[in-house]
């Protein structure tokens, strides 16, 4: 007599086998609260979580097509590449980390600019990407920022960028990386004399160099819920400071209650609230 007896209401061995040959990448583990989702869902609900609320990080085409009306992007310097000025080299040479992100995102850089229209409304828009080289800012992402910018003065548009740099200042680039922070920042200064107003929205995470430079200089600045935003990363700053952090320590909720956000805003209800603020100011 078996020691063991199989439960008869138990699936066929056969099925156990053909539920093992279910294709992967249907499902995605969020990173919050661990929640398996179904791919569909994910991406019918924006990328965000459908029980925690945590939003994915998403590309810069995916805020194209969320943000602005359809067909309505019209992308400005798509060829500007960048240059290896240091000559850098690590593990991988500088340019052939921009050649494989360039393969796996379908990017040319860490950012798309160009005019569109957000509800009808002529804007200059500008969006970084995290996936590529984490978003940082080298001299092309900050040359087509500042460009941005002089487009946006020069045609009196409104100006809005979504941040998403979580590598800061691009530091295959030394020096020239850091300067695009001043000249980002003077354009911004520029375009101000003409009253029209720069929406800036951070998202997660938004760190280093454009944290500290173009994009927190908005006129009214919005962030997705839970982004990490911040110079230094939290475990630099414990390091440095030898101090425990307080809970919540630069999530955009703490930030906004400490008075360096004017709003948090989820991604389902981003394009109006952009769209309402746009509507006030012009």
């Amino acid at each position: 007599m078996p020691l063991f007896k199989r439960d008869e209401s138990s699936p066929p061995r056969s099925e156990w086998s053909r539920r093992k040959n279910i294709p992967s990448g249907l499902w995605t583990k969020c990173p919050d609260c661990q929640h398996i989702i179904f791919n569909k869902t994910l991406k019918d609900n924006l990328s965000v979580c459908p029980k925690c609320q945590f939003h994915f990080i998403i590309s810069a085409y995916d805020r194209v097509e969320q943000l602005l009306d359809p067909k309505s992007f019209k992308e400005s310097y798509a060829d500007m590449r960048p240059l290896d000025p240091l000559g850098f080299k690590g593990p991988k040479t500088y340019i052939e980390k921009i050649a494989q992100d360039r393969k796996r995102t379908g990017l040319n850089e860490a950012c798309l600019v160009g005019e569109a229209k957000i509800e009808g409304v002529r804007v200059a828009f500008g969006v970084t990407d995290s996936r590529f080289i984490m978003g940082s800012m080298g001299s092309v992402v900050g040359e087509k920022i500042a460009r941005l910018t002089e487009t946006a003065r020069d045609k009196e548009l409104p100006l809005v960028i979504v941040s998403g740099s979580g590598g800061g200042a691009r530091m295959y680039e030394g020096v020239l990386s850091l300067m695009q922070m001043a000249k980002t920042s003077a354009a911004i200064a520029l375009f101000h004399k003409t009253r029209l107003p720069f929406i800036s929205v951070l998202t997660n995470p938004t760190m280093g160099g454009v944290m500290a430079s173009f994009s927190s200089l908005g006129d009214v600045i919005i962030a997705e819920p839970k982004a990490l935003l911040g110079f230094a990363g939290p475990r630099v700053i414990e390091q440095t400071i030898r101090q425990k952090l307080p809970d919540g320590f630069q999530t955009a909720e703490f930030l906004l209650e400490h008075g360096m956000l004017d709003m948090v805003v989820e991604r389902k209800d981003l394009k109006r609230v952009i769209h309402n603020i746009l509507t006030y100011f012009i």
